[in-house]
């Protein structure tokens, strides 16, 4: 597997997931993704889109609705599945925890989305871009990368 990452992944952010990498020794590269932020070469139609956790997944899909949309619009008019891969902690592993999420900005505006309703927002993305959420700690985002990676590649043949 041969993993390309989108030139705009900040390098101190992704130290970790380059370690994890080499470690496995799984070949990489930097370079310009249309789209997402990780794909493996042999399957440049399936990308992940990595996010920090769930306070920059609310911001993407309250404050930057559109953007978030029309990225999910692009890939699938370029014929890639684009999946999101959520750095938050170990008690989010999947997207049924989110409903039990407490946002922190609910403290200082009761109008902040609460896990109950960015569930049901990413659930109804799920249905209609065709993608999925993925979680994890960012102690494993790099090994998450190369097994969702390579579940896809063992479902493609």
């Amino acid at each position: 597997m041969t993993i390309q990452i989108d030139s705009r992944e900040k390098a101190r952010a992704i130290k970790k997931i380059i370690s994890e990498f080499d470690k496995q020794e799984t070949t990489h590269f930097v370079s310009k993704l249309p789209c997402g932020d990780y794909c493996d070469l042999d399957n440049a139609r399936f990308c992940i889109d990595r996010k920090q956790n769930l306070l920059e997944v609310c911001s993407n899909v309250c404050q930057q609705h559109k953007r978030f949309t029309e990225e999910l619009k692009r890939a699938n008019r370029l014929g890639i599945r684009l999946v999101f891969l959520i750095e938050h902690s170990p008690n989010i592993k999947s997207l049924e925890d989110v409903k039990s999420w407490v946002n922190p900005r609910l403290k200082e505006s009761p109008l902040a989305v609460s896990g109950e309703r960015l569930y049901k927002i990413l659930s109804t993305m799920e249905k209609t871009y065709d993608t999925k959420f993925y979680f994890c700690s960012k102690s494993e985002t790099g090994q998450r990368i190369i097994e969702i990676l390579q579940e896809q590649k063992n479902k493609n043949g």
